[in-house]
């Protein structure tokens, strides 16, 4: 699942990555713009995601991004891997990291080096 939280506008690049992902053959739910993360956790709960990949752009990627992780906790479902994507400062890279979020990409990312990680780091609940 790809998903926009918060009032961030800007989705080309979450739309990219998901368009890289289903071409690379994977199963990809965009939700759109401005979710709040109680909305990106009730949607990839009702569609059994393995995954969810959140683009944030606005700055506000600690926030959002911890609350993702923080509600998956809370459902029991930390075995979703969550991993993102914008304009995320070195620094806040590590804090992210202890928050439960598994990869930041930035700017400059491949697709392909998008696609890989998330081949090599993310599976599927019917263990394939």
């Amino acid at each position: 699942m790809v998903a926009k939280p918060g009032l961030d506008g800007h989705d080309r690049g979450a739309k990219v990555v998901a368009r890289a992902l289903r071409d690379a053959g994977m199963e990809v739910i965009y939700t759109g713009l401005h979710q709040s993360p109680e909305q990106i956790v009730q949607t990839a709960l009702a569609e059994d995601a393995d995954a969810i990949g959140l683009s944030v752009l606005s700055g506000a990627h600690m926030t959002l991004f911890s609350r993702v992780v923080e509600l998956l906790r809370k459902a029991g479902a930390e075995d979703i891997v969550v991993f993102g994507g914008g304009i995320i400062p070195e620094a806040d890279r590590a804090p992210l990291a202890d928050a439960g979020v598994a990869q930041v990409f930035t700017p400059g990312a491949t697709m392909a080096d998008i696609v890989a990680w998330v081949r090599a780091n993310v599976r599927r609940a019917d263990g394939l």
